[in-house]
């Protein structure tokens, strides 16, 4: 990777930056056309928020998912965190603490008016991974559908989608993170809100 024969993957650059403190994706994930002209005001593309405007969504979240394994009833919990970035002029989020580190995703925030709901989209070299969430509750949680892609034996890629919820890490005590079975004291509440954003509904899955 340092003679420059292949490229650096996603779960070392989220390291590396982790370690310097520093964002190593300024020049290579932010075309030139994102770059903003006032620094308190998002892209069009993003919704053109101002920075005060959504403040309230900034904070480390934990996400919880189905677990894409074998077994259906083990829940999926990494953390995420959402910040303003001033050098895209919109809000980030980054994913860590993830089993499959991997796969850690990072990427712009969307927040229209128009939807009232809020995008986490990853853009990597054309493929894309999308999370549409609602606006939070109250309490701060935010629930709705992840699209992305399963990995399969080889190469396969399959795509996939399923429930998803932030949930403010300060309403989780002591947050289990990982591959959470139903022997975990936090089990019962990740399943209750995965139940949630389906029987509220916040997100609908339609029979094939």
């Amino acid at each position: 990777m340092l003679g420059g024969r292949r490229p650096f993957t996603l779960a070392t650059t989220v390291r590396l930056e982790q370690a310097l403190g520093v964002s190593l994706r300024k020049g290579q994930d932010v075309p030139p056309a994102a770059a903003p002209t006032n620094g308190d005001i998002s892209p069009d593309g993003l919704g053109g928020y101002s920075r005060r405007s959504v403040a309230w969504l900034e904070g480390i979240y934990v996400t919880v998912r189905p677990s894409f394994g074998g077994d259906k009833d083990v829940i999926y919990a990494y953390r995420t965190e959402i910040a303003w970035e001033a050098a895209v002029s919109s809000l980030v989020f980054r994913e860590g603490e993830r089993q499959d580190a991997a796969y850690t995703q990072f990427g712009e925030v969307a927040v229209p008016n128009q939807s009232g709901h809020i995008y986490l989209v990853t853009n990597r070299h054309g493929q894309h991974r999308l999370i549409t969430v609602s606006r939070p509750r109250i309490s701060g949680e935010m629930y709705g559908i992840i699209t992305t892609l399963l990995a399969g034996r080889g190469s396969l890629l399959t795509p996939i989608a399923a429930p998803i919820v932030f949930l403010p890490i300060k309403n989780i005590p002591a947050p289990s993170l990982g591959r959470v079975s139903s022997d975990d004291a936090n089990y019962a509440v990740y399943r209750e809100h995965l139940r949630r954003t389906t029987d509220e509904p916040f997100a609908l899955f339609l029979p094939g």
